[in-house]
């Protein structure tokens, strides 16, 4: 089994697929324990979240945080997994800094951290209905579902949605940019990543892990076995808030 990558980070942006990626490669047992182990941005949340206490200093707090997110990210199958939001990248960076001083770059700290890592960079290619997705889940409160339909994660009793024109175009320009600074941060560090997109990801979950899993050098015929433990939220609702969004860009576009 080869060993060349001791870590993976999957660079990616709200709703575009990454809860779906990371429960397969967990459900393999091979690749880690893939999670948001550095979502919030604050050292005393990632403290909280690893149930740890503060350190004498901050260097030590961090290393502490790193050791924990290390183990829990690995479990029992060698190598690190990583989900890396974009919003939550920037606070990551600083206290990479805190912890690595002395090192030249972003990816020099982190392969520091957790050895030679895959960078894989999930991206949603229609931005329209990435920010439609994102807009829904923060107004009904639901944001995963398991093929059955149950919750997976809810983080509100349930509202139904109402289409807001504002909060759509907003989100359009955040994911816009998200997606324009991981390509800027790759280039930036030297990063050739293994590009994944959310339409190949719900369409074929098992070809696209098995690509994962031949780049980490394990062995992708796991892939072959495993179902889908997510249900595409997308629907009729999703596609009519779309299709209306992009009518109003468009006669925009016209009276401007």
């Amino acid at each position: 089994m080869s060993t060349r990558y001791k870590s993976y980070m999957i660079c990616t942006s709200p709703r575009s697929g990454s809860t779906l990626l990371c429960r397969l490669l967990a459900a393999t047992g091979v690749a880690g324990h893939p999670d948001s182990h550095f979502h919030r941005p604050s050292l005393e949340a990632w403290q909280k979240s690893f149930g740890l206490s503060q350190g004498r200093n901050e260097p030590e707090s961090l290393q502490a945080v790193f050791a924990s997110a290390i183990h829990k990210g690995r479990g029992e199958t060698g190598i690190f997994g990583l989900r890396m939001q974009r919003p939550s990248f920037a606070f990551f960076l600083e206290k990479l800094g805190v912890l690595y001083p002395g090192m030249d770059s972003d990816r020099a700290r982190i392969e520091q951290a957790f050895g030679r890592t895959l960078f894989i960079h999930l991206t949603r290619e229609d931005k329209v209905a990435q920010a439609v997705s994102y807009v829904k889940a923060r107004q009904s409160g639901l944001w995963h579902v398991a093929p059955d339909g149950s919750d997976i994660e809810r983080t509100a009793p349930f509202r139904k949605p109402d289409y807001d024109s504002t909060a759509i175009g907003e989100w359009y320009t955040s994911m816009l940019t998200f997606d324009r600074d991981w390509t800027a941060w790759f280039e930036r560090q030297g990063v050739k990543p293994l590009t994944l997109t959310y339409d190949a990801l719900s369409q074929a979950p098992q070809a696209t892990l098995a690509s994962v899993l031949t780049e980490l050098g394990r062995d992708p015929a796991l892939a072959d076995t495993l179902q889908t433990p997510t249900q595409k939220m997308a629907d009729a609702h999703s596609d009519a808030w779309v299709r209306r969004f992009r009518a109003e860009i468009e006669r925009d576009q016209l009276t401007a």
